[in-house]
């Protein structure tokens, strides 16, 4: 038996039964920080052989954990804290069991982004789980500009040093909008702050982060503008041409090809 098993993020109590019956039972956990794991267990009197499965590794671990598991053993899967998969290590693993026709199930439990979502009070009807922003700063524009109309609420998982980067990108493309800031979920300093993209974030951050951002309003002010118009209006900003038939396009929710026509003496 495979299961990959969801851990409380913060407060310990959130663990469920179903969750300790399964790490009192296995025979090996695989884990992304043994030293992390091991705090948890010990709360409940667990003692299990680790082992490690994090993002360096995954490939190695699933090759032992199918080994293990067509031996007959018992095996869990988490991650620090959450939902093992979800911005954590355990997707490689999971394709790897998948191809290798090993079956595993899963123990659900806490999720800081949904949590973040109820405590920020935004739109809950529809949201998109965007993650981490990556890193490089080019990589990180072009991410935020597939969701510059989406009328979704947008979660964001944000590290303490980079959420005045991450505003600042979003704000950057997506305008001024209104967001919450939801970091220590379940702890004793558990704090959901209000603010806008364009006054940013005041004081110091501590504890890891989800930034729940308000989905567009509606759709771009340039549709009023003839086709030819809009991508104009594009190209003035310093676009290409190309670049202003795809903006223009994904305004209007129409192929690129829809424009082109009408756009070829620009």
């Amino acid at each position: 038996m495979i299961e990959f098993v969801a851990t409380p993020i913060g407060n310990l109590k959130d663990i469920t039964l179903r969750a300790l019956e399964a790490l009192k039972s296995a025979d090996v956990i695989f884990c992304e920080d043994t030293r992390h794991t091991v705090k948890l267990l010990s709360a409940y009197d667990i003692k299990k052989p680790l082992r490690a499965c994090h993002k360096f590794n995954e490939h190695e671990a699933a090759a032992e954990i199918i080994a293990l598991s067509r031996e007959g053993k018992n095996i869990c899967i988490v991650s620090d804290a959450g939902m093992p998969v979800v911005s954590d290590p355990g997707n490689t693993v999971a394709r790897d069991l998948r191809a290798a026709g090993e079956p595993f199930t899963i123990l659900p439990g806490a999720n800081a982004a949904l949590s973040a979502l109820v405590l920020s009070a935004l739109d809950a009807s529809r949201f998109t789980f965007i993650g981490f922003l990556p890193d490089k700063a080019g990589e990180r524009k072009r991410l935020l500009e597939r969701f510059k109309n989406a009328r979704e609420t947008l979660l964001i998982h944000s590290a303490p040093q980079d959420v005045e980067r991450d505003i600042a990108a979003m704000y950057e493309v997506f305008g001024d909008r209104r967001a919450c800031a939801v970091r220590e979920i379940t702890k004793l300093y558990e704090e959901a702050r209000d603010f806008t993209l364009k006054e940013g974030l005041a004081g110091e951050k501590r504890g890891e982060y989800v930034l729940v951002v308000e989905g567009a309003s509606g759709e771009s002010p340039l549709n009023s503008l003839s086709v030819r118009e809009h991508v104009k209006a594009y190209m003035d900003e310093g676009l290409s041409k190309k670049e202003a038939l795809k903006k223009a396009a994904e305004d209007r929710g129409v192929p690129k090809s829809e424009l082109y026509r009408e756009t070829l003496d620009l």
